[in-house]
């Protein structure tokens, strides 16, 4: 959005992050411009790194660069602990901002990270394609590897819980990495670790959803690892994937957001699919399979919501799903 990079001229994505005033004002901005029915609280994935001892920054074009990277079981013995209300204290008092500014509006979402997707982060020293670093630090350390997981669940258990202490109304978990694993390892090396997280976070009494791309191997693994809500992307039609997960859960997505670089009439009829696939049962929250990029045209995200709100069927239960 322009108004965004009119921030970021002046200001470095973690100087955003850092200020309480500026992460509101961004959070704000598709609000008034858009036509969407939640606000997503503005941060950064990685913003606990730092305090745990792994400081990072964002490089032009490259995404974030961890300075000093997990490679050995002695670097995740030296990792910190920390309070999470006085080192990410800023981001709680964004939520906090945020409640008072959108009260009587719409909810407002915070999220975090899952721990495979923090230890990729870590142990690759930044964003990957392949995951060798981290996969062989799987596959070569595995009691490192499950302590350095335990370590990134204990921390986001009790971050997102403050995060819902300062007012978040629904959360979302973030494992975006989490498609390149296979069922079996994903089932070790991570299920474990994500599924603490949810059951920590069960008794909030908000929504949590679980989002990855490329899961659809794994989609009944996201499933049993946790979540009343499961994100599902773009590469499978979204009432074979809400069949795979079971209709005891919502599902969030899973319009392919390329589509927003084409044609109205094209990305019209991929919205009008998905919400026919969803059939009006009540928990699909329609989104992108994953986020908007960055050249696509803003009136198109505009039009988009329009005609979604426009066109949606109607729920037939206004329930939302049960946890098992």
């Amino acid at each position: 959005m322009p108004q965004y990079r009119a921030l970021r001229e002046r200001h470095s994505l973690l100087e955003l992050c850092a200020r309480p005033e500026l992460a509101v004002e961004v959070t704000l901005q598709p609000l008034a411009a858009i036509e969407v029915d939640a606000a997503i609280l503005f941060s950064d994935l990685l913003l606990p790194f730092t305090p745990m001892g792994l400081p990072f920054d964002f490089l032009k074009g490259e995404g974030p660069h961890i300075e000093n990277p997990i490679r050995s079981a002695a670097d995740v013995e030296r990792l910190r602990t920390f309070e999470r209300r006085g080192a990410l204290g800023h981001v709680l008092e964004t939520v906090r901002l945020l409640r008072i500014e959108l009260e009587g509006r719409v909810p407002l979402i915070g999220f975090g990270g899952a721990p495979f997707t923090l230890a990729s982060y870590a142990i690759e020293g930044g964003p990957s394609t392949a995951y060798a670093r981290t996969k062989a630090f799987m596959y070569s350390e595995p009691v490192a590897w499950h302590r350095l997981c335990d370590r990134f669940a204990e921390m986001m258990a009790a971050y997102l819980r403050a995060q819902v202490e300062a007012g978040a109304q629904a959360l979302q978990i973030f494992d975006s990495w989490a498609g390149a694993l296979g069922r079996s390892d994903y089932r070790e090396f991570a299920l474990p670790h994500s599924k603490r997280i949810f059951e920590s976070l069960a008794d909030t009494g908000v929504p949590l959803i679980h989002f990855g791309v490329g899961t659809t191997a794994i989609l009944r693994d996201l499933k049993e690892a946790g979540g009343d809500v499961i994100g599902l992307d773009w590469r499978q039609p979204l009432d074979e994937g809400w069949a795979t997960i079971g209709f005891d859960r919502g599902v969030q997505g899973n319009l392919d957001p390329t589509l927003l670089l084409g044609p109205r009439d094209r990305l019209f009829a991929a919205a009008d699919d998905v919400l026919r696939r969803a059939g009006g049962r009540p928990g699909h929250i329609f989104n992108l399979g994953h986020g908007v990029l960055p050249n696509t045209p803003l009136e198109n995200v505009q039009a988009l919501a329009e005609h979604v709100h426009q066109n949606k069927l109607p729920v037939s239960s206004s329930q939302f799903p049960e946890r098992e």
